[in-house]
């Protein structure tokens, strides 16, 4: 097997056209090294093929959609995790298949995925603190809330939920809050999220693979080689921290914590010269 990180890369080099599940599975391969992803993909198809019987020929989107949602979610008991929400296992495609549980964008991606074996096109929607699903082609538009049992919500509810986030004087939730979201920056926000919640647990050693493949896709974050650079020196790893700190400051020389970073460099210079 590929290492992660090179297997990672080749899946998501087709940008737009990335296969969103293979990729999820992918990022799964952070805490399940030896991941094999065909199970999970058989146990989409398998779900998939449980609704198709049951799509209407000339049904409506929004009719195909809302039969995906209760098979998925009334009939199977998918649901959001709100016991245990940043379990790291709510981020790993596999474990959201098998448990059935998850967060808003592993549910979303399940949705995505067993809609699109039917033909059934749903857009991530990368609204702020909580990922929905935009049913395309709808008319009028339908957004659904898969960590909610995949019901849908309206516009009093966005705009109650915006508000809830801080902007409680907005009267209408900004366009750029409900855009769709592709394929790459659904994968960036998961891994994102694994990186907070493995930094959280102090479990540097999957806090670096996570921001790794972050920096698959946003090779030019200063911040994140900053996090990697930190990550690698508290394991240390002092060849590889340099690299990343070296990158940090060739990409934000200006930054408020540039001086401290230079300093960190000095030191792991000197470090690096005593091991050989």
């Amino acid at each position: 097997m590929r290492s992660l990180h090179d297997d990672f890369a080749a899946l998501v080099a087709a940008g737009e056209r990335t296969d969103l599940a293979r990729a999820t599975l992918a990022i799964a391969r952070i805490g399940y090294p030896d991941l094999d992803p065909t199970p999970s993909l058989r146990r989409l198809d398998g779900l998939a093929a449980a609704v198709r019987p049951r799509l209407v020929a000339g049904a409506s989107p929004a009719t195909a959609a809302a039969e995906v949602a209760h098979h998925l979610f009334a009939e199977l008991r998918f649901r959001g995790n709100r016991d245990d929400y940043y379990d790291p296992r709510n981020s790993y495609l596999n474990d959201v298949l098998e448990r059935r549980t998850g967060i808003p964008i592993t549910l979303s991606v399940v949705m995505i995925e067993v809609a699109a074996r039917l033909d059934v096109r749903l857009d991530g929607v990368g609204f702020p603190g909580h990922f929905l699903v935009r049913v395309a082609g709808a008319d009028p538009p339908v957004l659904l809330d898969p960590f909610f049992g995949g019901r849908p919500v309206d516009d009093a509810e966005l705009l109650s939920r915006y508000r809830a986030l801080g902007a409680r004087d907005a009267a209408q939730v900004p366009p750029e809050a409900m855009e769709t979201t592709g394929t790459p920056a659904i994968l960036l926000r998961m891994l994102r999220n694994l990186v907070h919640v493995h930094l959280e647990r102090k479990d540097r050693a999957h806090a670096l693979r996570a921001v790794d493949l972050v920096l698959v896709l946003t090779p030019r974050s200063a911040d994140d080689h900053r996090v990697r650079g930190l990550l690698y020196e508290d394991l240390e790893c002092f060849g590889a921290a340099l690299d990343d700190f070296r990158a940090y400051l060739e990409l934000a020389p200006d930054a408020p914590d540039a001086d401290r970073i230079r300093e960190r460099v000095a030191r792991l210079v000197r470090v690096a010269a005593t091991i050989h």
